[in-house]
């Protein structure tokens, strides 16, 4: 090859041609050194067929490539992928290929690093920032960067304490090996059912070739253990295995599994991981030396050498589905990847999505059902408590029946749970005196109150405040009144009405490392925690034998707002959080407050009639042409200028196509009209099956220029409305 067409890691730039010098070696997928006017910018080497070039250059003309960095190039299928990733989801090919490259420091090579730990030594005096990073850096070690952050202190302080022998250096091997599972470790006793699914998954890779399954067990039914086969399979033939989890704070709960069942950890990929760590994984994801990969959604484009087996645990899970950026979702993402490698992917829930479920209907996938629990526990009975019947007492949350049944399980020695998908102590402080509301300058949202750190704060885009102690409106003091409960408000509930219970408020807020992770599952599993109270972040993936009684505060808080698929998550969040109750040989109980159970959802929890609430809900979207039935997407223009964004809306939405297949809604500004000091406004389209929406909307926008202060985003398939 004597010039290349190269993607540019520049969103204003498309592919660039460049000249190989003599003596270079570069093929498609190879990751190169390329100038770039005065600077050096990296660059994969792309297929030239497959892109479109600008002004055909004479070779002589070309700038040469300046390196080839030593790692394998990107294979052919996932080049593919990525392609096909950024054109169903109308984004930028080199914004979807730059999430291949996981750690620009890993394309340098081996080597080592100096990161730095706790010397354990402690002076008899100490300033309050060299105290605080005492307390936070216990069992840490990293780079000074990533300490300071972690510590909330300033890399000045630490290297101060590296001078006073409190924090010394350790060097690190960057490439130093993962240990090797042993897929002979402790194989597990697998029921009738469990053995007869993981076989076929076994087959399946040792058979290789395309085979989407879906997993479709209730909870506790030990789908883990029966794709924990199919994974033994993958790695006895020397092939890698990619787990993809929804949520980070899910993996130390799979951790502890994976290691039980296979004698070592995982190789982890998700965001949080220090530098050292990222660079390590990738390095050994792509020489095929990580054997089992357990991560996020970004984990779905790592330059695996020999992938043999996709999983998607939870897949029915809405944080699959990517918000800002690249607007891609890892469920259906995942199973492209695996039509393009050739190989077996199983998607596993005990709710799976309706979109899943009409696919398995239609036989494009393979349902594997698991409809029992391991061992002979039993599912939980449910019942549904009507808050306008058994109305809790004045400034309570927790209905009567619920109450009696807390203190039962209390008296019997045995845990319960309590749901509340809201976080902080309440959703909206006011003052008394003169009404003020606290709101987000950046957000249309109201400050949450945080009693536990003090603080009012913004979940969207993180602003906070000390919560003031006097009105900042009328300066009247004590004056905050708090309105409707958070999972903090019920937990002070909970302590009111029974002072020796010992509670824990689990949320991300609380569980923000995997070192509070398993803090807190060795706090429930020794018996030191006696009721939990949590948010979506406890619904899912864990297994305390000792809890038998599952409480929903307000079932109805999922079915507010305009979401399309409102009833769907409702029912799996519901499902989901009853299926930690009784996974033991102790039964378990299901009590879920309502103030409308004859809702078709809550109706369909109560009897456990799943299969009608999913037949009624297809129906409903099949009238409404929404997915599966239909196709949406959504245009998101936002400017920090108001008048720029609604200009901006309104140009698009008057050059919108007349098409029979696609009708288009809007512009109208969204709901969540403010958005990190953005003001959006949003268009919908609705469309037919058959309708090819991405080329619409290219040819669309492709017209139409806007401000350099104006962002026009493009989500297909979306799960917010906001």
């Amino acid at each position: 090859m004597d010039r290349v067409r190269l993607i540019i890691f520049n969103a204003a730039l498309g592919p660039l041609d460049y000249r190989v010098p003599p003596g270079m070696a570069v093929e498609p997928g190879s990751v190169v050194i390329a100038p770039l006017g005065p600077r050096q910018v990296l660059g994969i080497v792309w297929d030239a067929d497959r892109l479109d070039g600008g002004t055909e250059v004479p070779a002589s003309k070309l700038r040469p490539l300046l390196k080839a960095l030593p790692v394998p190039p990107l294979s052919t299928p996932l080049r593919r992928l990525i392609e096909w990733t950024a054109d169903y989801y109308c984004a930028p090919l080199a914004a979807v290929a730059r999430m291949a490259i996981g750690s620009t420091a890993a394309l340098k090579g081996g080597g080592t690093a100096t990161e730095y730990r706790l010397t354990g030594v402690e002076p008899a005096r100490l300033t309050p920032q060299r105290a605080a990073a005492l307390d936070a850096l216990h069992d840490e070690q990293a780079t000074i960067r990533e300490l300071a952050e972690r510590a909330g202190v300033s890399e000045g302080v630490l290297r101060g304490m590296v001078g006073a022998g409190l924090l010394e250096p350790v060097l690190v091997d960057l490439d130093r090996p993962y240990p090797r599972a042993r897929i002979d470790f402790a194989a597990p006793d697998l029921s009738p059912d469990q053995q007869a699914a993981a076989d076929r998954f076994s087959t399946a890779v040792r058979d290789g070739g395309f085979q989407p399954f879906l997993l479709d067990g209730v909870t506790g039914s030990g789908k883990t253990e029966c794709y924990f086969e199919a994974v033994a399979t993958a790695i006895a033939l020397g092939r890698q295995v990619l787990v993809l989890l929804p949520e980070i704070a899910l993996t130390e709960n799979f951790l502890r599994r994976f290691e039980a069942r296979f004698g070592v950890p995982p190789v982890l990929w998700h965001s949080s991981l220090k530098s050292s760590e990222r660079r390590r994984a990738w390095r050994a994801i792509v020489s095929g030396d990580a054997q089992v990969i357990v991560g996020a959604r970004s984990a779905l484009f790592m330059p695996y050498a020999r992938l043999g087996l996709i999983v998607v645990d939870e897949a029915h899970e809405v944080s699959f589905k990517q918000d800002d950026g690249v607007r891609y979702n890892a469920r259906d993402v995942a199973v492209v990847r695996a039509k393009f490698e050739g190989i077996p992917v199983v998607l596993a829930s005990a709710t799976p999505a309706l979109e899943s479920m009409q696919l398995a209907e239609a036989g494009v996938y393979i349902k594997v059902e698991l409809a029992a629990r391991y061992g002979g526990a039993e599912l939980p009975a449910i019942r549904v408590v009507d808050l306008r019947k058994d109305q809790p007492e004045r400034q309570h949350w927790i209905a009567p029946p619920l109450v009696r049944e807390l203190r039962d399980r209390l008296d019997r020695g045995e845990q319960s749970l309590l749901f509340l998908n809201r976080r902080g102590y309440a959703p909206l402080t006011l003052c008394r005196t003169c009404g003020y509301r606290f709101q987000c300058p950046n957000c249309t949202a109201w400050l949450v109150e945080h009693r536990l750190s003090r603080r009012l704060a913004c979940h969207h885009c993180g602003h906070e405040v000390p919560t003031p102690e006097a009105c900042p409106e009328c300066a009247t003091p004590d004056c905050m009144v708090a309105c409707g409960p958070g999972v903090e408000r019920i937990a002070d509930e909970v302590a009111e009405r029974f002072p020796s219970a010992r509670v824990a408020v689990v949320t991300s807020d609380t569980l923000n490392s995997p070192g509070k992770v398993r803090e807190f599952v060795e706090a429930v599993e020794g018996g030191l925690v006696e009721v939990i109270v949590g948010t979506q972040l406890v619904t899912k993936g864990y297994h305390f034998p000792e809890l038998t009684l599952v409480g929903v505060i307000d079932a109805d808080l999922g079915l507010e707002g305009g979401d399309l698929r409102a009833g769907e998550r409702t029912y799996q969040q519901i499902a989901q959080v009853a299926g930690r109750a009784g996974r033991g040989e102790k039964p378990g109980e299901v009590l879920i407050q309502t103030r409308h159970p004859e809702a078709p959802v809550i109706a369909a929890l109560a009897a456990g009639d799943r299969d009608s609430f999913y037949a009624a809900e297809a129906e409903a979207r099949r009238e409404a042409g929404a997915p599966p039935f239909g196709r949406w997407a959504a245009i998101i223009v936002s400017s920090e200028d108001e008048a720029e964004a609604r200009e901006a809306a309104r140009a698009i939405g008057g050059t919108r196509p007349d098409l029979p297949d696609v009708l288009v809604l809007g512009p109208a500004p969204a709901p969540m009209a403010l958005l990190r000091g953005r003001y959006r406004y949003r268009l919908l389209l609705n469309a037919r099956r058959s309708a090819e929406v991405q080329r619409v909307i290219r040819d669309w926008l492709g017209q139409l220029r806007f401000p350099p202060g104006v962002r026009v985003a493009v989500d297909i398939d979306p799960y917010s409305f906001v």
